[in-house]
């Protein structure tokens, strides 16, 4: 039987469609859809998900929910507020890291990627390009550019707080 994960990957562009419909945007609906991969693969790596679909679906939801949520505090709160936000937030390394170390931090993990998955990466979150945008720049299929993207912020997210803690 196939794992999790291959399951998973079947109900990609239908989820990215369902999403796009409750949030009107693609490119926040392929960020949630990238979102929920990420932290599934994370915290199943090998294990069997008895219903992947459902699993995903809503993985999904609950962090358009707490998108929604956080949205409504960061209109209320001051800004030092948001300094605790988990998806935000790396532990200090030795009590005190400054947003100039995190940068670094950021910058020593991409470093770690190959070239064209770092690309991949950098096209999405710095320039803001769609997966077809991507694809259609650099020549690959946007099932690769999407695992591409995937693969670098898992590995960004677990080398900083690897780093963070040391």
């Amino acid at each position: 039987m196939p794992s999790s994960g291959v399951l998973l990957e079947h109900y990609y562009q239908e989820l990215v469609r369902y999403l796009r419909s409750r949030l009107g945007s693609r490119h926040a609906a392929e960020d949630i859809a990238q979102e929920a991969y990420l932290r599934i693969i994370e915290r199943c790596d090998d294990t069997q998900i008895s219903h992947p679909r459902a699993f995903l679906y809503r993985t999904a939801l609950n962090l358009v929910t707490d998108g929604h949520r956080r949205s409504k505090v960061r209109r209320a709160e001051p800004l030092e507020i948001l300094e605790t936000d988990e998806r935000f937030f790396v532990t200090p390394v030795h009590g005190v890291c400054s947003q100039e170390e995190r940068l670094e931090l950021l910058q020593r993990a991409l470093a770690e990627l190959s070239n064209t998955c770092r690309e991949c990466f950098l096209l999405r979150k710095l320039e803001g390009l769609s997966h077809g945008e991507i694809a259609t720049r650099m020549g690959l299929s946007k099932a690769t550019v999407e695992k591409h993207i995937v693969n670098a912020m898992k590995h960004c997210r677990l080398r900083m707080r690897e780093w963070a803690e040391t």
